[in-house]
């Protein structure tokens, strides 16, 4: 497996082993990432160190920077690093996953990008909107709908615009019908469907 496109690279498609493998070892690398900041005496007064998909939408937050000091920034800055590769790693995993059900890679704003913003913000906006509200409500549909896409859903059995089936397996309908989850890959070959023999003048044998 090419594991620099796996992790970092957006073509292609992965199906939903791989998907829930690139989750596991993005929680694996946090773990291990907090554990040595927090053995570097990082960890601030508490002794605690961690991260969370959130604080990559905190850097769209004015007031996130305001409680900054000079004494937490090297754990900022870790955090920083790690957040970013952590979400690259994530954005790139889910991109393939849903190249492999066949959709582009810009469903990740209404999957993951808008959710985020809203959980960021929705404690600024106004209770009293039911604007607000009724678009709260489509955004967390929409997160729940895409956790479901990438992580349950299996992917399309035939090449499609993407790449091969990650699985390695094509169900070909021959005739040009499909079934489920089947698609013909074959185009219509003329000699082998057409098979016109000449006649031949001349008296019948006897």
């Amino acid at each position: 497996m090419d594991w620099a496109n796996y992790l970092f690279g957006f073509k292609g498609r992965v199906n939903r082993a791989k998907f829930w493998l690139g989750v596991l070892i993005i929680v694996c690398w946090m773990m291990f990432l907090a554990a040595l900041v927090v053995l570097a005496g990082l960890g601030g007064k508490t002794g605690s160190f961690g991260f969370n998909i959130d604080d990559i939408f905190r850097a769209f937050d004015p007031d996130s920077y305001k409680s900054l000091t000079w004494a937490g920034l090297p754990a900022l800055l870790v955090k920083a690093c790690g957040t970013f590769l952590f979400v690259w790693v994530y954005i790139a995993v889910s991109i393939k996953r849903l190249h492999d059900r066949d959709k582009s890679g810009w469903w990740m704003v209404p999957y993951f990008v808008l959710p985020g913003l809203m959980s960021q913000f929705s404690d600024r906006l106004p209770d009293q909107s039911y604007l607000m509200a009724a678009a709260g409500m489509i955004v967390f549909v929409l997160y729940v709908w895409g956790f479901i896409e990438l992580a349950f859903l299996r992917g399309t059995s035939y090449p499609n615009r993407y790449g091969p089936n990650p699985l390695g397996k094509t169900h070909v309908s021959r005739g040009g019908g499909r079934g489920t989850g089947s698609r013909s890959t074959q185009g219509w070959d003329q000699q082998s469907e057409l098979d016109i023999v000449p006649h031949k003048a001349g008296p019948p044998a006897v």
